[in-house]
């Protein structure tokens, strides 16, 4: 046996020269694997200037030297790019989107918290965004939560302190509903809210959140809000 049966580790064979060598490429792929991150899953093309110990997992339809590598982390070390083949339930840490990624046997899944032998998952995760509140007796939130999500609650916090005249607080929540995440919200830097889905709820289409001034109207502030969802996908295509 050469390799390893789990990360295929190189071993060192008897009466090897240069047994460094060898070694030094395992604990390379060691300092790789444990605790696994990557800079993107996305970067279709190899970057020009990566760092050493930089990894990427190389998505469909790479390019350059990536091309055929679908799948596989790239790690750039001592002048070049090496191929790392993960195996079923590997869970990377991705910089770039600041979640999980999981490796399925056929392909990288975003922020997996279970899955089925034929590719069905359920994943979870946060969506942040600031907000700059403008002037008005309402607000509605560029950043949307997306369609088919089930969202059980809406997080936030006040960084900059939420002005207006007469304001007293403020309300969140969506168009029909625009208390379904609270009422009489602080309006002071650093004031939060943590609401809650009476149960979960579904958004079939597209929703921006509604803020809604209580007392007074706004003027100005910035809320740092955050949309805790959940997400399912269908067995993979056969």
């Amino acid at each position: 046996m050469s390799s390893t049966v789990q990360l295929a580790l190189p071993l060192v064979m008897p009466a090897q020269a240069q047994k460094h060598v060898t070694v030094n490429q395992a604990l390379s792929i060691l300092d790789t694997l444990t605790q696994l991150r990557v800079t993107s899953s996305v970067t279709a093309t190899p970057p020009a200037a990566a760092g050493e110990g930089d990894a990427f997992l190389v998505p469909a339809g790479a390019g350059g030297v990536w091309a055929d590598r679908a799948g596989s982390v790239a790690v750039w070390g001592n002048g070049g790019w090496s191929y790392l083949v993960p195996r079923p339930g590997w869970r990377a840490w991705d910089e770039e989107s600041s979640g999980w990624q999981t490796f399925d046997g056929e392909a990288w899944a975003a922020n997996v918290i279970a899955m089925s032998a034929g590719g069905a998952r359920l994943s979870a995760r946060v969506i942040e965004f600031d907000h700059q509140v403008v002037a008005g007796t309402t607000n509605l939130t560029t950043s949307l939560i997306p369609a088919g999500a089930q969202v059980a609650g809406i997080s936030g916090r006040v960084i900059s302190a939420i002005s207006g005249a007469g304001l007293a607080g403020w309300r969140l929540g969506v168009a029909g509903a625009d208390n379904r995440y609270g009422s009489g919200l602080g309006i002071a830097r650093n004031a939060y809210v943590a609401g809650l889905s009476g149960s979960p709820v579904t958004y079939y289409s597209v929703t921006p959140l509604l803020l809604t001034a209580e007392g007074g109207t706004f003027a100005s502030g910035v809320v740092r809000l955050a949309v805790h969802l959940v997400e399912i996908s269908p067995p993979r295509p056969v």
